[in-house]
């Protein structure tokens, strides 16, 4: 007992224990009389608070430690939500430019559509190709019930690609314009310049570098790099006015003999999705 009473501070927070409750227990008391005097009141209604707020820290301290924890752990939760919806957004986005850019191929063939006002078209969508005969046929989703018939043009994009050779109900094939067999496929074509249009057959591809080769060129004299080459009509396979590309140089054969004029396609020939059919031609030929 000695020691205990021996501790100042305990007596202390005792005292003020007891003149906080016994100042709250006057207060109850004389609150309803209007005689009491209000420093007295004012007194102990300062005194609880102080004290009740001596006790409350310690509360409200923790009170505010959780509060910190749960706001933290919501974060780290809304985190881990965010950075699953990053990877949806990244997969949406793929989604978009894969619709993005057959949308844009779907509008460059509106735009070929548009510029062959004299011609009856068709828009097919490619079904295979194989890779082992890559550079030579394709098989669209056009057939005889779309009107589509052995021999009609096909163009991607801005060019020419190659012809039907092949039509079914549902389907057809296409040779095209960069196949290796140098007997079939060949265009009649001529380069347009400022004087005469200059004429040949655009006859073989070139791998090596990517371009289409005209030859039987009637004359390489106002040739220059960069004319634009159409087909010319000749022959009636074709109607005339096709775009094919632009003249990107001259080269002589083996010999030395005949000269060949290099074309950059206009269309790109390894890698298209969808194709155009020409049906037919302003005097109604098919």
């Amino acid at each position: 007992m000695q020691k205990f009473f021996s501790n100042k501070k305990l007596i202390i927070l005792m005292i003020l224990i007891i003149v906080t409750f016994g100042l709250l227990a006057i207060t109850v008391n004389i609150r309803d009389k209007k005689n009491t005097p209000p420093v007295v009141q004012q007194v102990g209604n300062d005194v609880v608070s102080v004290v009740g707020g001596v006790f409350a820290y310690p509360t409200n301290a923790v009170k505010n430690a959780t509060s910190e924890f749960s706001d933290l752990y919501n974060t780290y939760s809304e985190n881990k939500r965010l950075k699953e919806r990053i990877g949806e957004l990244a997969q949406n986005q793929a989604k978009l430019e894969v619709v993005q850019d057959e949308n844009k191929k779907l509008k460059q063939e509106l735009k070929l559509n548009s510029t062959l006002t004299d011609y009856s078209t068709v828009n097919a969508s490619v079904l295979s190709r194989s890779p082992s005969s890559w550079q030579n046929y394709l098989t669209i989703n056009r057939g005889t019930t779309s009107g589509i018939k052995k021999n009609m043009p096909v163009m991607s994009g801005k060019g020419l690609i190659g012809r039907i050779v092949e039509a079914d109900k549902i389907s057809s094939k296409v040779e095209l314009i960069s196949t290796n067999n140098e007997l079939n496929d060949k265009f009649a074509a001529e380069i347009i310049g400022n004087n005469k249009n200059i004429t040949g057959v655009v006859s073989r591809y070139d791998s090596d570098t990517g371009d289409l080769v005209m030859e039987n060129v009637n004359s390489t004299k106002d040739i220059k790099k960069g004319q634009s080459v159409i087909t010319s009509g000749l022959g009636g396979l074709t109607p005339r006015g096709l775009y094919i590309g632009k003249v990107y140089g001259i080269k002589k054969d083996n010999y030395g003999m005949t000269n060949s004029v290099y074309i950059t396609p206009a269309a790109e020939l390894r890698n298209f999705t969808v194709v155009t059919v020409i049906k037919s031609s302003v005097h109604g030929e098919e």
